[in-house]
Order: structure tokens, then sequence, then C-alpha cells
């Protein structure tokens, strides 16, 4: 089996949808950590969005922990290592990268530097953002970089967006899950989701740029190989 970077993830256009992105969540995740940092309990948005979870799923604990269990790492690492597998089998080394830096690059920015850094707290625990909205919502935007961005089989179209949206809906079922049980605001999910994707966009970009780069030396050295041999000095 030979693995090599392969094509790019992102391509032209999507490198400027990622950059787009990447500063969209940044400014979210920076402009919600300014407002809440050192908060301790709900101000009077998230009270009113978070209540009506908190009243709908009260007394369904094991449902919500149920709903919450995307969000934790095991499953998350678990779908990350069969999807780099399936990149390294097709030979895409880039992929395979992206799928087993995606979602521990996010979940370590989040609970290593930024809710340390904001001090937003729930009932004595940090909180912004939200880890297990931030580890759901990277592996659905690492799916969707791999599956969606072109070049894709055209014949697998529907089972490739079918997969990105069952990511989604399970993002959204997470980040309900943890505002029922009261470890999260909204707000927490919204900073959470910016942080996975901006993660993921970072890490495309990256791995984009050193392929680029990588594949610039053979041709350079070619370059100056066929300049010295044309010289006169080589005649």
């Amino acid at each position: 089996m030979r693995v090599s970077r392969g094509r790019p993830l992102l391509g032209r256009s999507g490198r400027i949808w990622a950059c787009s992105l990447l500063a969209a969540c940044v400014i979210v995740v920076a402009a919600g950590g300014a407002v809440f940092s050192g908060q301790t309990r709900a101000d009077g948005f998230d009270n009113a969005v978070d209540s009506p979870f908190i009243t709908f799923f009260a007394g369904h604990t094991d449902l919500l922990l149920k709903m919450a269990f995307p969000g934790t790492l095991v499953p998350a690492i678990v779908i990350s290592v069969v999807v780099a597998a399936c990149c390294l089998l097709a030979g895409w080394g880039r992929g395979a990268v992206l799928a087993l830096t995606a979602v521990p690059a996010a979940t370590a920015l989040d609970d290593e530097l930024l809710k340390r850094l904001f001090d937003r707290t729930y009932l004595g625990a940090l909180s912004f953002p939200s880890g297990h909205t931030t580890s759901i919502v990277s592996l659905t935007a690492m799916l969707a970089v791999l599956l969606l961005v072109p070049p894709q089989r055209p014949g697998t179209r529907a089972a490739r967006v079918l997969v990105v949206a069952a990511g989604c809906l399970v993002s959204a079922l997470v980040a309900s899950a943890v505002i029922g049980l009261r470890w999260h605001y909204f707000t927490d999910t919204v900073a959470g989701a910016a942080v996975g994707i901006g993660t993921v966009c970072a890490l495309a970009l990256i791995l984009d740029l050193a392929g680029f780069r990588h594949s610039r030396r053979p041709a350079v050295a070619t370059i100056q190989a066929s300049t010295r041999a044309s010289s006169p000095q080589a005649s």
C-alpha cells in the first residue's frame, strides 16, 4: 500500500471558505470569552434559552446522558481512527492526519487553554467553551472536509451528504443534552461549535500548506538541475 499526501484537503475555493470560517470562529470565541469571562451564573439570554431545555428534559437524566455520550472522547477517537484507516487504505495521507488530529487538537485547545483563560463557570465547573460540543462538532467538521469538498465520486454523493447530516444531527443532540444536564449554557455550546469548526479549518489549511511546500521541492530541484545543465559552464 502506497500512502502519499495525495490531493489537497480544500482546494483553492475551499481555502477561501476555510479562512472565512476560521476568522468567524475566532471572532465568536473571542467575543464570547470577553463578554462571559469570570461569569458564575447565566445572564438573561442564556437563562431564556436554557430554561425550556431544562424544563423539557426534567426527570430524564439517563436519556440526556445517552444523548451526550457521542460528545465524549471515546466514541470520537474510535470514529477518528476508523476514518484515518480508510484514508490510509485509499492512500490519502493528508486525510488520515486530519482525521487523527482534529478531535484531540480541538479538545486540547478547549480544555487546556480557553476554559482556563475565560474562567466562566456553571455550578462551579469551567464551562466556556463546551468540551462535549467541541468534540462532536470537530468530528463532524472533519467528516465534512473529507467527504464533501470536491473532487469526490459523484455516485456516492447522497451517502456522503447523509453521513455529514447525521453528524450535524448528533451534534445538535449533544448540545441539547449538555444544556439539559446543566453542564453548559447555550452560549457555551455555540463557542464549542466554533472551536471545533475553527480547529478543523486551521488544520486543513496547515496540512495543505505543508503539502504544497513539499510538492514544490522536487519541482524546484528539477528546475535548478535543468538550469545548471543548460548553462554555458555546464558545456
